[in-house]
Parts: structure tokens; C-alpha cells; sequence
């Protein structure tokens, strides 16, 4: 796949989380409860998971232990990014929740990149990256006003 196709499913992406966050924050209203949408989403998604493995017939992982520790940490942190959504968007708005997000992502990744922790390569934070977060974070503060 092209960049082009490549920046287009990142977008894609994008589009999902800007639309996850108020539809589980619906589904907490429906439910009463924001740990019960929590459980919903992730079940939902895991059904969802299961049958694109069927359907692309994924073989079962044969080696789990080669993985960090760490790595298993991820559902985790996706556990907290809903509740946080579910809590925060319905607050701040859905601009809003997303920019600081954003804004939230591009420290960390650009930190990530630096220091190529956690498996990435390394990519210094030189001059034009920094511009670019600062321009991030600028633009959540504006719209968070």
C-alpha cells in the first residue's frame, strides 16, 4: 500500500476514535453506568475481532511468551482511553476531547520516537518535530477555549 493509502487509513482511524468516544458516552447513558459501556465496548469489539480472524482465518498464535511484559499492557490502556472518553466527552465536547488527545498523543509518540523506547526507531526530536507538537498543542488550546 502506497502513502497515500497509508495516510487514508490513519485518517480512517481518526474518524473512529472522534465518533467512539460520543457513542460510548451515549451507551453510558443507556446503560446507567460508564463501567458497564466500558465491558459493552470492549465486548462488542472483541466479537468483532474474532470474526475478522475467522473470516481472514488467522492462525492462533503458537509463541505468546516472546512477547514483553509490556506488551500485554495494551488493552489496558485502551480500557482507560474509553473510560476517559466516556467521562471527559460529554465535558469538554467532542472538538475538544479529540484535540487534547491529539495534542496528548504527539508529546508521548514524539517522546517515543526520540528515545525509540518500546520498539520504535529512534527518530530525534529536532527542531521541525518540536514546531509540530508545539502547533498540536496550540491548536487543542484554541479549541478548548
Amino acid at each position: 500500500m502506497n502513502s497515500l493509502g497509508l495516510s487514508l487509513l490513519a485518517a480512517l482511524a481518526g474518524v473512529c476514535t472522534a465518533l467512539q468516544a460520543p457513542i460510548n458516552a451515549a451507551l453510558r447513558g443507556g446503560l446507567n453506568s460508564a463501567v458497564w459501556a466500558n465491558v459493552a465496548n470492549f465486548i462488542v469489539g472483541l466479537a468483532a475481532i474474532l470474526l475478522a480472524a475467522a473470516f481472514l482465518r488467522a492462525p492462533l498464535p503458537s509463541a505468546m511468551e516472546r512477547a514483553p511484559w509490556w506488551a500485554w499492557t495494551g488493552g489496558l490502556l485502551g480500557a482507560a482511553y474509553v473510560g476517559l472518553a466516556i467521562f471527559l466527552a460529554p465535558r469538554l465536547g467532542a472538538a475538544a476531547f479529540i484535540a487534547l488527545l491529539i495534542a496528548g498523543q504527539m508529546i508521548a509518540s514524539a517522546l517515543l520516537d526520540h528515545f525509540g523506547w518500546l520498539g520504535l526507531t529512534q527518530r530525534p526530536l529536532d527542531a521541525a518535530r518540536l514546531l509540530g507538537v508545539a502547533l498540536v498543542i496550540a491548536g487543542a488550546l484554541l479549541i478548548r477555549r
